[in-house]
């Protein structure tokens, strides 16, 4: 008897799925709760594991395939007698591959188109209940070594990473990879190459953005004007989590916004950041903490639109737009910020950051978010707006902090730093009035009580 493997729904707002590495080959034992492949989904890469007991007989989309949800992509026997019959009846369709194969698959930019199983096989399959809610979280070096598997010795690597490989002269086989089952990342392969690893992209740019000083912006000038992922003349597919990007920037195009804008002086809180920064504090931590509290006297704007009504969330939670190396962005969620003290505040964002790049975070980590940060201010811009995204009621656009000439109430003219904020809103939850109360509120807690975030 065979059962079918299916492509697993591992988001509510998974439509297809993109088979990163099948982790068995045709033959394999495969045990219950054993993963079998990994699957790119909308936002992360999870491990897909079988509560069936036997023998992988058939894979029949390759590693680099992209299937809908609920297609059969490979065949589970109970008994190893079986594997046999499985695949005459199945030939044609499996396939079989190599492990220089799989590596050209992973990379290569071309979707495969999937293969329809025979009818003879869908009428005798049953369905292989798969568990995919839980992607993996750390690996040691008894169970990877190099991202080179003990049992298939396949490599694998992303294609930013084969590409600064190839540019550098840098052997796969002798990288160490920090994603998913040992996935090779662009970090992986500067390390190898002994360059400086890049710190994390935030905001919808692609900037490494490092934490300030005296200024929301970069401290250092940046090498390029932007990320760019193909070659003058050249088409490049989008991938998944692109597709999913812009889905739902043309769902936004249906929602009433309205923008409202102010400047907020960070003397104080720049102040305040220079003295708890060497403790690891961040600056992202600072400005979702001071969010969230505001936020807190205004729950109007945490709100959201529903069909039944407005929709108050019991929780703050905090989603903030990081860009992905691959192309796309991603918001890892601080929940509820109110009740974390900015240390672990910091600790969780930084751990946030890191496994949003590799692709680990758990779908409740990058779809909970009530309210969003989307901070551009590393590119030196005085003010932009953002697109509302899906399911929430407000972003808000945080530019740059910049000496600028100000007056003062008494009439005297001083040089402060100011750093503009937009809200973007949903005019059908949300009134301009109550934007506008939000912003002042906000702009009273960094001017006047930076100190306040710490617990």
């Amino acid at each position: 008897m065979s059962h079918e493997i299916f492509m697993p729904a591992l988001s509510s707002t998974m439509t297809e799925g993109k088979i990163v590495e099948w982790l068995k080959n045709p033959g394999d034992k495969v045990e219950r709760g054993e993963s079998v492949l990994v699957v790119e989904s909308d936002k992360a890469d999870m491990d897909v594991e079988s509560f069936q007991d036997g023998y992988l007989a058939a894979v029949l989309m390759p590693a680099g395939s992209t299937a809908p949800v609920g297609e059969t992509i490979g065949l589970i026997v109970e008994n190893e007698d079986e594997i046999a019959s499985v695949q005459e009846q199945n030939k044609g369709n499996q396939t079989e591959f190599s492990t220089s194969d799989q590596l050209e698959l992973v990379s290569n930019k071309t979707e495969e188109k999937p293969v329809v199983q025979t009818e003879n096989i869908k009428k005798e399959a049953q369905e292989v209940v798969l568990k995919s809610e839980k992607p993996v979280q750390s690996f040691n070096s008894n169970q990877i070594n190099a991202a080179t598997s003990n049992v298939s010795s396949r490599i694998i690597a992303s294609p930013r990473a084969k590409k600064l490989a190839s540019q550098m002269g840098v052997d796969l086989a002798k990288v160490h990879g920090s994603g998913p089952h040992g996935r090779i990342q662009a970090d992986d392969i500067l390390k190898a190459n002994g360059q400086p690893v890049s710190i994390p992209w935030i905001g919808e740019g692609g900037f490494p953005v490092s934490i300030p000083g005296s200024n929301l912006g970069v401290e250092s000038k940046p090498e390029t004007s932007g990320i760019s992922f193909g070659n003058p003349g050249e088409t490049v597919q989008f991938n998944t989590l692109q597709k999913a990007v812009n889905k739902n920037m043309e769902s936004s195009l249906d929602v009433p916004c309205f923008r409202v804008g102010y400047s907020i002086n960070t003397d104080k809180l720049d102040n305040f950041y220079k003295k708890v920064k060497q403790n690891g504090v961040t600056m992202t931590a600072l400005l979702v903490k001071a969010v969230a509290k505001t936020l807190k006297k205004h729950p109007q704007v945490n709100s959201s639109f529903s069909e039944n009504g407005i929709s108050y969330p019991e929780n703050i939670n905090i989603a903030v737009a990081v860009a992905m190396e691959d192309g796309g962005l991603i918001t890892p969620v601080l929940k509820e910020p109110c009740n974390t003290d900015l240390f672990e505040l910091s600790r969780e964002w930084k751990d946030l950051v890191k496994r949003s790049r590799s692709k680990q975070l758990e779908p409740d980590e990058y779809s909970t978010g009530t309210f969003t940060l989307s901070n551009l201010g590393m590119f030196g811009v005085d003010r932009f707006d953002a697109i509302l995204p899906p399911g929430t009621g407000a972003i808000l656009a945080i530019a740059s902090s910049k000496p600028t000439v100000v007056a003062n109430s008494d009439g005297s003219i001083a040089v402060k730093k100011i750093m503009q904020v937009n809200l973007t809103a949903d005019h059908r939850v949300i009134y301009g009035a109550d934007g506008a109360s939000f912003l002042k509120d906000l702009a009273y807690l960094i001017e006047n009580e930076p100190e306040t975030l710490v617990s």
